[in-house]
């Protein structure tokens, strides 16, 4: 049972978020959900659980304006809340990591923790406090979780020392070629990275989770993405910030190997299209075409088994 609105707390959602719930009836209904459980401080339970994962899903923009997703892992502990309005978060800079360009001292950032083991999840978003190039603090901005919909059922371990980087180099491109295309045809799970410049000045990030049938997101001859977006929590905070700022950056990892592809580029939302009913269980759709891409190979030092499928 949902607890009575806090009529102390403001409305969490922008225009964009808004006018994606208006678009299917619900904006009156998401009132109180948002005023209630999208709060500006971790509760006891998101404390807890962000110490015990051995990576973190982060979303970060470049000084170009251009939004990165990335995953970093280090061993549990890394991560930790003093209190609930700071998470403290242990992590060298990656030159090889496009995101790790928007980490700098008060850049705001996005960050998911996710147990896929166990299908938890919870977000906040906030900005950096840094003082050296180990480490940074986050201020809680937003602090939200959210429902086990979508995730795949793994278990991870770590196949050498996650302060011990690859060998192997980064691959630059411009355009999508055969192995990418491999990566993305085969996933059943990426992250998304979105953003928007409030009216106050404020900049608000947000990295989600993205989850189907193992290629369940299209690859078009030009390059072109095709994402479903399939029933969920009605918050649109993804899809409401696309119509505000229609950037995105994409992440999706191989999990038996540990490479990454990264992208970041331009975003259409689809709310009405024939093209909707190709896709099962979607709703609507949205297009990413992407305009920087890097392949790191074995860039993450876990690995994944896969335990079930959706």
């Amino acid at each position: 049972m949902l607890e009575q609105t806090r009529q102390d707390a403001t409305s969490p959602w922008h225009v964009g978020e808004l006018a994606m719930q208006r678009s299917v009836g619900v904006a009156e209904r998401m009132d109180g959900p948002g005023r209630n459980f999208v709060r500006k401080a971790m509760p006891e339970q998101h404390r807890a659980f962000f110490p015990m994962l051995p990576f973190v899903v982060l979303g970060a923009v470049d000084a170009k304006g251009d939004v990165w997703a990335t995953v970093r892992a280090e061993r549990p502990g890394f991560m930790a809340s003093p209190e609930p309005e700071i998470l403290e978060v242990r992590l060298p800079r990656d030159a090889a990591d496009p995101a790790d360009a928007g980490m700098e001292d008060g850049d705001a950032i996005a960050m998911l923790g996710i147990q896929l083991e166990t299908r938890r999840r919870n977000r906040l978003n906030g900005v950096i406090h840094r003082t050296d190039a180990g480490a940074f603090q986050v201020r809680v901005g937003q602090s939200f979780g959210n429902c086990p919909q979508y995730i795949q059922l793994r278990s991870s371990a770590f196949v050498r020392d996650p302060d011990m980087s690859t060998t192997m180099p980064s691959i630059h491109s411009g355009q999508l070629d055969d192995r990418a295309r491999r990566v993305i045809e085969g996933a059943d799970t990426f992250f998304v990275a979105s953003y928007v410049d409030r009216d106050n000045g404020e900049r608000q990030v947000d990295v989600s989770h993205r989850g189907g049938n193992a290629g369940f997101v299209r690859v078009g001859a030009d390059g072109v993405l095709t994402v479903p977006d399939f029933p969920g929590n009605r918050f649109f905070n993804t899809l409401g910030n696309f119509l505000v700022n229609p950037k995105a950056g994409l992440v999706f990892i191989d999990f038996e190997s540990g490479d990454m592809l990264q992208m970041t580029g331009k975003v259409e939302v689809l709310l009405d299209s024939p093209e909707i009913a190709t896709f099962q269980r979607a709703e609507r759709l949205w297009r990413f075409t992407p305009e920087e891409i890097v392949l790191r190979p074995d860039a993450l030092p876990l690995r994944w088994s896969l335990h079930s499928n959706l």
